[in-house]
């Protein structure tokens, strides 16, 4: 009978094992999965005399086939596709995604089972500059017996660089609205520049302060009454 029961508990202590080793397998990739990542393009090497306007894919879309385990290792947000332009000219061109650059950042036994796009296109155009105006963009009304009475930016003009076609149509720039509703005294505030796109940036990183003088409106101000002249006695 004790044999018996040695051999029951045998079993189900074996049982047990078994079920424990068959989850630990389960929960630590006995089976390969696959999933998806965006990988984003990095460009370097560009020619400081070029701008690039147009990149026909910001990301590098890779499905990998891995174990459950590596594959928890794999992070989107570490994971990024260099791609080196140093021979970039003024127009069009078409590089090949390289998927062993990819292969080089992931665990060993994480497998590309493929990728999209194959290619990158990149245009390029020459960088210009320019100096241009720039008008305050005010909105809205001061307090009912106030009025504007002038509008300062400072600094008056700017520096432009970046893709020559943009920057040199550009003859004025904007700043974002300053509203002055309900205003009674003057505003200043730091305004951002309306540029037309990231292929075109200030030089100077200075920022733009904006100075709307608000004033009281003499036609609202109240005149004095002249005091009435007093009657002449007559004798």
């Amino acid at each position: 009978m004790a044999k018996r029961t040695g051999n029951l508990r045998f079993g189900i202590l074996f049982l047990a094992f078994a079920i424990a080793l068959f989850l630990w397998g389960m929960a630590h990739g006995a089976s390969d999965v696959e999933r998806g990542f965006d990988v984003p393009i990095e460009l370097y090497g560009l020619d400081e005399q070029l701008v690039v306007t147009d990149l026909s894919a910001d990301a590098i879309n890779v499905r990998l086939r891995s174990s459950r385990a590596a594959m928890r290792n794999v992070s989107a947000g570490d994971l990024v596709y260099r791609l080196d332009v140093s021979g970039g000219k003024n127009g069009t061109a078409e590089y090949e995604v390289e998927q062993s650059t990819i292969q080089s950042e992931l665990p060993r036994d994480a497998d590309i089972v493929a990728r999209s796009p194959s290619h990158v296109q990149v245009r390029f155009e020459r960088k210009g500059r320019k100096a241009v105006g720039v008008r305050a963009d005010v909105d809205g009304d001061p307090a009912e017996g106030f009025l504007v009475a002038a509008v300062e930016v400072t600094p008056r003009r700017v520096w432009l660089a970046g893709a020559r076609s943009q920057v040199l149509r550009l003859r004025e720039v904007v700043t974002e609205t300053i509203d002055i509703t309900g205003a009674t005294e003057p505003i200043e505030r730091e305004a951002r520049l309306f540029l037309g796109g990231g292929t075109v940036w200030m030089e100077d990183k200075k920022p733009v302060v904006v100075r709307v003088e608000i004033v009281p409106d003499p036609a609202t101000l109240e005149v004095p009454e002249e005091a009435p002249e007093a009657e002449q006695e007559t004798g």
